[in-house]
Formats: C-alpha cells, structure tokens, sequence
C-alpha cells in the first residue's frame, strides 16, 4: 500500500468503528428493528461522519501535535494538512447525504452531529468539559439509529444514548488530555457507571435479571480499566483510553440485552473482539 494511503486508517481511527456499528445497532433496535434497508445506509453513513470527525481532529490538533506528538502523520509529513482539511470536511457531508436514505430525521440527527464533532475539534484542547461533546457526538448516533428503525425515535434510544453519552464523557475525564492535565475528579466513575444505573432502574422482573450478567461484565471491564487511575500507581494511559473506548460495545450490549434475542446479542461480543483486534494492529488515537 502506498505510504499515503497507509495513513488514512490512523487518521480516521478505524480500530473504534466497531464500537460505532454498535451503537448503531443497538439503536436501531431500539427503534423498533426493521427496515433492513436502511441499515447499509445507516452503518456507512455514520462510519464516515466519524473518520471525518477523526480526520479533522488531526486537521485542528496539527500544531500541538507538533510539540507533543511528532509522530502523527500531519506534522510527521505523512500527508499534507490541507488534504486532510478537505477528507475530514468531505466525510462530514457525505455522510449526512447517506443519512438521508434512513429519514428525514435521521438526515438531521447527522447534522447536529456533525455539528458536535466540529465544537468538540475547536475545544477539546482548551475547554475542560469538552468530553461532554465527544458523549454528546455518540447520543446522536443513537438518535439517527433510533430513526431508522421501523418504530422509530422513542424513548429508549434517547434515554440509552445518553447514558453512553454520559460513560463516554466519562472515559474522557479519567484521562489527561493534550494541555489539560491533572488528577481525575472523584465523580468521574460516576459518569462511567450510568449505564448500569440506567439499566437496573428502567428495567424490572425478568428483563433487570437479564440486564445484570451483562452489567457484571461491563463493571468488571471498566475496573479493570480505571482502577490505577484513582488508586494510584503507573498506568497507560493510551491502553486504559483503547480499553474504556472498546468497553462502549458492552454498553450497547447491555442497552438491547433484557428484550432482544440471545442469538442476536452474539453480534456484540464479536464486535468488541474485533474492536480489541484492531486496537493491536492499528494505533487507537
């Protein structure tokens, strides 16, 4: 593969896609199923506003990146900044217009997705809450995801994107990031466990029971993940950040786990494996 094209999967992050395909399953689920259709539309359209989104962090970040990480492949040489501007710019609208083959309303979540990733580019170096964006970015996943369904936007795709919203701003609080640094705030964890919160509340008899094992899984994970950070002791931060990130499939697992069929659930577990897979093969951030 020639060098150039060897750098497109590092700009575009792809060893978090499978993260992304399961958000949109699991929202799509959520909203009803069906419409089979729409689903290429759907996972190719929100693959793309994400490595647009990744090429355009690279495109904003060129500068710091220079000083701390000289090994990206803008200030490396590897490609030239303008091009990536105009990738990153291009990934945004085109997949807003393939949103459109999954609705209206879907066509628009994009929109104001594409708007968060945008705010989220500009801020995340200087603005302290900015990992509420990067969380807000996946709860508009969850909306174009709960649109495409056959039932349509409801509430359990609003209420299950925003507890990934909140587990995703937390990952970003655990961590330092670029020129903001320090200590971890102590409600960070928190932030990570809404998702389990959400789901023992919201679900009760039967479908809590089934929502447990997999809550089970996904606190051990994350533990596993963060517990040196608040604990003490050296850690990586890069590994616990590809760690907490692979751990957003569980989420979604456990979001669709208490009404949906066994058989189909199996796509989960296999998502993260491959997210896992990629993460070892391609540089996660």
């Amino acid at each position: 593969m020639p060098p150039r094209l060897q750098t497109l999967p590092v700009l575009g992050r792809v060893a978090h896609l499978p993260t992304v395909w399961s958000n949109c399953l699991a929202g799509w689920w959520l909203g009803g199923g069906g419409n089979y259709w729409k689903l290429p539309f759907l996972l190719l359209g929100v693959s793309v506003l994400y490595t647009g989104g990744a090429f355009l962090n690279d495109a904003f970040d060129a500068e710091s990146d220079q000083r701390q990480r000289p090994e990206r492949p803008v200030p490396a040489g590897k490609i030239p900044r303008l091009l990536v501007w105009r990738l990153g710019f291009g990934q945004l609208v085109l997949g807003i217009f393939l949103l459109l083959f999954c609705g209206q309303l879907a066509a628009g979540a994009a929109f104001f997705l594409a708007l968060c990733i945008l705010l989220y580019n500009f801020s995340h170096q200087f603005f302290t809450a900015s990992p509420g964006l990067l969380g807000a970015c996946r709860f508009w996943v969850y909306v174009i995801a709960g649109a495409a369904g056959a039932g349509g936007l409801n509430g359990w795709p609003l209420f299950a994107g925003a507890a990934l919203a909140l587990y995703v701003a937390g990952t970003g609080h655990v961590l330092p990031r670029g020129n903001l640094r320090g200590a971890a705030p102590f409600w960070a964890p928190l932030l990570l466990a809404a998702p389990v919160i959400l789901a023992m509340t919201m679900n009760t008899g039967g479908f809590r029971l089934r929502a447990v094992w997999v809550s089970l899984i996904l606190v051990l994970w994350t533990a596993r993940g963060v517990w040196k950070v608040f604990l003490g002791g050296e850690f990586n931060a890069a590994h616990t950040a590809a760690n907490l990130l692979a751990g957003i499939v569980f989420v979604d697992w456990l979001a669709v786990t208490p009404n949906c069929p066994w058989w189909w659930q199996l796509v989960f577990p296999a998502l993260f494996a491959l997210a896992k897979l990629l993460q070892t093969i391609l540089p996660a951030a």
